[in-house]
C-alpha cells in the first residue's frame, strides 16, 4: 500500500479542528483534516460563545458570524425560595463589553469548512493507531491506508486517541448528566435576549434565545436525580423529568420544555479531565499535541468548552507559524532542525494553555457544584452569598484575549 505524506495532519473535524485549520491556512500553512464520520457532526444544536471566542472567530476571520445570531443582554434568575432577580450585562469603564450568543453548531462549522481550501477535510478517515517513524507519525486508518506526518494535532474529543497516545488519563464522570433541547417558534418566540436560569432543587435550568425565532434549553442534574435507569435513552422520559422539575418553578420554563420536538432532545454524561492531570502528564510530546475537548473536557458550568477550543485554536496557529515560518523552508538546512522548530512550537502552546485550562477545568466544576446542590445550607449561601462569586467567575473566565494569529 502506498503511504501518504502530509506535513500537518488535525484529527477531528469539530471546531478545534477545523478553526485550527483555517489558522494555519491564513498563515498559509496547509493542514489535512481527518474526520471519522460520514459528514460534519453537527449534533447539540448550538453553542454559547462568549466574549474569548469572538475574538478567537475574529483572529480567523469569520467574526462576521456574530451578526446572524442575537446578543445576549443580561441574566434573568429564578430560584425557588427568592423568586425572579435580574441582571443586565453592563459596560465596563475603559473595556469591551461582554459579548454573548447562542451560536447554531451547525452554521459555525460550516462557515469554518466554507473557508478552507477544498479537500482539507476528508471524511470517513478514522484513526485507529499511532506508530513513530522516526522523527515523524505513522497514522493508521480503519481502510488500511497509511499516512506519515511531521506534526500531529489531536481533536478528536473526550475519547481522542491522540490524548491516548500521549498517556493522558481518560476523562472521569462528574456524577452529572445534561439534557439539552432546541425550539423553533416560526412567528416568533418573544422573549428578550436573556439567560433565564432556574434552580429548583437538585437541577439546574436555563434556556437563551439564538434568534427572534429558536431557543434553546438545557438542564443539567446530578445522577442521584434521575428517577430510572435508561432515561437518558428515551426522549419522552427526559421530557417528563425536566417537566417534573421545572414546572412547579415556571410557566414560560415549562411551556418552552412542552413545546420542544422529542427529536430535538438529547441527554449525555458530563465528563472532566481532573485538572491536576494537566499538571502532572503531557499535553504535548514531540510533533504531536491535543487541543479542545482532547484537551480539556469540562463540565458546562461556565458555557466555555466551545470557547476555549476556539481559543486553543489561535494559540497553537500561532505557536505553529512562527515555528515553521520563522525561517524560510529552503534555508533549513536538516530535517532535525525542521523538527527542533515544531517541537519547540508545541512546547511553547503547551506552557501558554496548561494552566488556562486548569482553572477553566475547576472554575466550571466549583460553578456547578454551587449552583446545582440542594442541601438547606448550600441552598441559603448560594443566594445570600455566592451568588455574586459565580457570576463573577463566569465573567471573568469569559473576558480573555488568546491574541492574533501573528504576535505584533
Amino acid at each position: 500500500m502506498v503511504m501518504e505524506m502530509e506535513d500537518i495532519v488535525i484529527v477531528g473535524a469539530g471546531i478545534a479542528g477545523l478553526t485550527t485549520s483555517l489558522g494555519l491556512h491564513r498563515l498559509g500553512l496547509r493542514s489535512l483534516v481527518l474526520e471519522s464520520s460520514e459528514s460534519l457532526r453537527t449534533t447539540g444544536y448550538a453553542l454559547t460563545l462568549w466574549t474569548n471566542a469572538f475574538r478567537a472567530l475574529d483572529a480567523v476571520g469569520i467574526g462576521f458570524l456574530r451578526q446572524n445570531f442575537l446578543p445576549i443582554t443580561g441574566f434573568e434568575v429564578t430560584s425557588s425560595a427568592s423568586g425572579p432577580a435580574s441582571e443586565m450585562l453592563q459596560e465596563r469603564e475603559g473595556k469591551e463589553a461582554y459579548e454573548i450568543r447562542r451560536v447554531r453548531r451547525s452554521e459555525l462549522l460550516e462557515t469554518l469548512e466554507r473557508q478552507l481550501p477544498a479537500g482539507t477535510v476528508r471524511y470517513s478517515s478514522k484513526v485507529v493507531s499511532i506508530e513513530e517513524s522516526g522523527h515523524q507519525k505513522l497514522l493508521h486508518l480503519a481502510d488500511g491506508s497509511i499516512i506519515k506526518t511531521k506534526v500531529l494535532i489531536g481533536c478528536d474529543g473526550v475519547n481522542s486517541v491522540v490524548a491516548k497516545w500521549l498517556g493522558l488519563q481518560k476523562p472521569s464522570s462528574c456524577g452529572r448528566s445534561a439534557i439539552r433541547g432546541f425550539v423553533e417558534y416560526p412567528d416568533g418566540h418573544g422573549f428578550s435576549p436573556k439567560i433565564r436560569l432556574f434552580f429548583p432543587g437538585g437541577v439546574r435550568f436555563g434556556f437563551l434565545p439564538c434568534n427572534d425565532k429558536c431557543l434553546y434549553w438545557f438542564c443539567t442534574f446530578n445522577l442521584s436525580a434521575q428517577p430510572e435507569k435508561g432515561m437518558e435513552e428515551d426522549p419522552v422520559k427526559m421530557k417528563q423529568f425536566v417537566l417534573s422539575r421545572v414546572g412547579k418553578v415556571s410557566k414560560n420554563a415549562a411551556e418552552v420544555v412542552e413545546r420542544t420536538k422529542l427529536d430535538t432532545i438529547f441527554c449525555s454524561p458530563l465528563k472532566l479531565r481532573l485538572p491536576w492531570n494537566l499538571l502532572t502528564q503531557n499535553i504535548s510530546k514531540g510533533n504531536v499535541c491535543v487541543i479542545g475537548d482532547a484537551l480539556h473536557p469540562m463540565t458546562p458550568d461556565l458555557g466555555q468548552g466551545g470557547c476555549s477550543a476556539l481559543e486553543d485554536s489561535v494559540v497553537l496557529a500561532r505557536c505553529l507559524g512562527e515555528a515553521l515560518l520563522a525561517k524560510p523552508k529552503e534555508d533549513i538546512i536538516s530535517e532535525e532542525e525542521e523538527q527542533g522548530r515544531i517541537n519547540k512550537g508545541l512546547e511553547k502552546f503547551a506552557r501558554e494553555r496548561r494552566w488556562r485550562s486548569f482553572s477553566l477545568i475547576t472554575a466550571a466544576f466549583v460553578v456547578g457544584y454551587i449552583q446545582e446542590s440542594h442541601g438547606r445550607v448550600m441552598a441559603f449561601l448560594r443566594e445570600k452569598l455566592l451568588s455574586r462569586f459565580t457570576a463573577d467567575i463566569v465573567l471573568k473566565m469569559a473576558d480573555f484575549n488568546c491574541g492574533n494569529l501573528i504576535n505584533a
